[in-house]
Protein backbone atom coordinates (compact mmCIF):
# COMPACT_ATOMS: atom_id res chain seq x y z
CA UNK A 1 0.00 0.00 0.00
CA UNK A 2 1.41 3.38 -1.02
CA UNK A 3 1.35 6.54 1.04
CA UNK A 4 1.37 10.12 -0.20
CA UNK A 5 4.18 12.32 1.08
CA UNK A 6 4.77 16.02 0.54
CA UNK A 7 8.11 17.76 0.83
CA UNK A 8 10.16 20.54 -0.70
CA UNK A 9 12.84 19.47 -3.17
CA UNK A 10 15.35 22.11 -4.21
CA UNK A 11 12.83 24.84 -3.44
CA UNK A 12 9.90 23.23 -5.24
CA UNK A 13 6.94 21.45 -3.62
CA UNK A 14 6.68 17.71 -4.30
CA UNK A 15 3.75 15.40 -3.73
CA UNK A 16 4.33 11.73 -4.50
CA UNK A 17 3.05 8.32 -3.52
CA UNK A 18 5.70 5.97 -2.12
CA UNK A 19 5.83 2.48 -0.68
CA UNK A 20 6.49 2.39 3.09
CA UNK A 21 9.87 0.67 2.56
CA UNK A 22 11.03 2.82 -0.38
CA UNK A 23 14.37 4.55 0.08
CA UNK A 24 14.67 8.29 -0.49
CA UNK A 25 17.52 7.69 -2.95
CA UNK A 26 15.28 5.56 -5.16
CA UNK A 27 12.45 8.10 -5.07
CA UNK A 28 14.83 10.93 -5.98
CA UNK A 29 16.56 9.08 -8.82
CA UNK A 30 13.88 6.79 -10.22
CA UNK A 31 10.70 8.80 -9.71
CA UNK A 32 11.81 12.44 -9.62
CA UNK A 33 14.76 12.35 -12.04
CA UNK A 34 17.29 13.79 -9.58
CA UNK A 35 20.58 12.17 -10.55
CA UNK A 36 23.24 13.79 -8.34
CA UNK A 37 22.80 11.47 -5.34
CA UNK A 38 24.51 8.25 -6.39
CA UNK A 39 23.95 4.66 -5.34
CA UNK A 40 27.29 3.65 -3.88
CA UNK A 41 27.42 1.21 -1.01
CA UNK A 42 23.71 1.06 -0.16
CA UNK A 43 24.62 1.02 3.55
CA UNK A 44 25.20 4.71 4.31
CA UNK A 45 28.96 4.32 4.52
CA UNK A 46 30.34 5.97 1.37
CA UNK A 47 28.47 9.30 1.24
CA UNK A 48 27.74 9.14 -2.50
CA UNK A 49 24.00 9.46 -1.85
CA UNK A 50 24.23 12.47 0.49
CA UNK A 51 21.54 15.14 0.41
CA UNK A 52 20.66 17.96 2.77
CA UNK A 53 17.58 17.36 4.93
CA UNK A 54 16.63 20.64 6.59
CA UNK A 55 20.25 21.74 6.17
CA UNK A 56 21.82 18.57 7.60
CA UNK A 57 23.65 16.04 5.46
CA UNK A 58 21.99 12.62 5.44
CA UNK A 59 22.46 9.37 3.54
CA UNK A 60 19.49 8.96 1.23
CA UNK A 61 20.22 5.26 0.65
CA UNK A 62 19.30 4.42 4.24
CA UNK A 63 16.56 7.02 4.72
CA UNK A 64 13.00 5.96 4.07
CA UNK A 65 11.15 8.35 1.78
CA UNK A 66 8.25 8.55 4.25
CA UNK A 67 10.64 10.10 6.77
CA UNK A 68 10.98 13.28 4.70
CA UNK A 69 7.26 14.06 4.65
CA UNK A 70 6.85 17.77 5.41
CA UNK A 71 10.59 18.46 5.26
CA UNK A 72 13.05 20.18 2.93
CA UNK A 73 15.52 18.29 0.73
CA UNK A 74 18.35 19.97 -1.17
CA UNK A 75 20.50 18.09 -3.66
CA UNK A 76 23.39 19.25 -5.81
CA UNK A 77 20.85 20.36 -8.41
CA UNK A 78 19.33 22.69 -5.82
CA UNK A 79 22.68 24.14 -4.81
CA UNK A 80 23.51 25.08 -8.37
CA UNK A 81 20.18 26.53 -9.45
CA UNK A 82 21.92 29.85 -10.11
CA UNK A 83 25.10 28.35 -11.56
CA UNK A 84 28.10 26.79 -9.88
CA UNK A 85 28.63 27.70 -6.24
CA UNK A 86 31.92 29.11 -4.99
CA UNK A 87 32.63 25.69 -3.49
CA UNK A 88 32.10 23.93 -6.82
CA UNK A 89 34.30 26.48 -8.59
CA UNK A 90 37.00 25.85 -5.98
CA UNK A 91 36.73 22.09 -6.50
CA UNK A 92 37.31 22.66 -10.21
CA UNK A 93 40.17 25.09 -9.61
CA UNK A 94 41.91 22.60 -7.31
CA UNK A 95 41.23 19.62 -9.60
CA UNK A 96 39.64 17.94 -6.61
CA UNK A 97 37.95 15.08 -8.46
CA UNK A 98 38.80 12.67 -11.24
CA UNK A 99 35.80 10.51 -12.09
CA UNK A 100 33.33 12.77 -10.24
CA UNK A 101 31.20 9.98 -8.78
CA UNK A 102 31.84 11.17 -5.22
CA UNK A 103 31.69 14.90 -6.02
CA UNK A 104 28.00 15.46 -5.16
CA UNK A 105 28.40 13.82 -1.74
CA UNK A 106 31.52 15.81 -0.91
CA UNK A 107 29.82 18.99 -2.08
CA UNK A 108 26.81 18.34 0.15
CA UNK A 109 28.99 17.56 3.21
CA UNK A 110 31.23 20.58 2.63
CA UNK A 111 28.22 22.83 2.10
CA UNK A 112 26.77 21.77 5.43
CA UNK A 113 30.13 22.40 7.11
CA UNK A 114 30.58 25.86 5.59
CA UNK A 115 26.99 26.84 6.39
CA UNK A 116 27.57 25.98 10.06
CA UNK A 117 31.23 26.95 10.32
CA UNK A 118 32.36 29.45 7.64
CA UNK A 119 36.01 29.29 8.75
CA UNK A 120 36.88 25.66 9.52
CA UNK A 121 40.44 24.54 9.94
CA UNK A 122 41.89 21.51 8.16
CA UNK A 123 41.01 19.11 10.98
CA UNK A 124 37.40 20.29 11.04
CA UNK A 125 37.19 19.85 7.27
CA UNK A 126 38.63 16.35 7.41
CA UNK A 127 36.15 15.44 10.15
CA UNK A 128 33.22 16.87 8.18
CA UNK A 129 34.07 14.91 5.03
CA UNK A 130 35.14 11.74 6.80
CA UNK A 131 31.91 9.99 5.83
CA UNK A 132 32.61 10.48 2.12
CA UNK A 133 34.83 8.08 0.22
CA UNK A 134 36.86 8.89 -2.89
CA UNK A 135 38.68 6.11 -4.68
CA UNK A 136 40.39 8.24 -7.34
CA UNK A 137 42.08 11.32 -5.95
CA UNK A 138 42.65 11.01 -2.25
CA UNK A 139 41.65 13.96 -0.16
CA UNK A 140 44.42 16.57 -0.37
CA UNK A 141 42.88 18.59 -3.22
CA UNK A 142 39.37 18.24 -1.80
CA UNK A 143 40.50 19.62 1.56
CA UNK A 144 42.50 22.35 -0.17
CA UNK A 145 39.47 23.43 -2.18
CA UNK A 146 37.30 23.68 0.93
CA UNK A 147 40.03 25.60 2.81
CA UNK A 148 40.28 28.01 -0.12
CA UNK A 149 36.56 28.79 0.06
CA UNK A 150 36.71 29.15 3.84
CA UNK A 151 39.50 31.73 3.57
CA UNK A 152 37.36 33.88 1.25
CA UNK A 153 34.26 33.92 3.47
Amino acid sequence: MKREINFTLNGDPVSIEVRPNEKLLDVLRDHLGVKSPKHGCGRGECGACSVLLNGKSIRSCITLAVEVDGQEIVTLEGLEKNGLTDLQKSFLKHNAFQCGFCAPGFTISATELLNNNPHPDENEIREAISGNLCRCTGYKNIVGAILDVAKKK
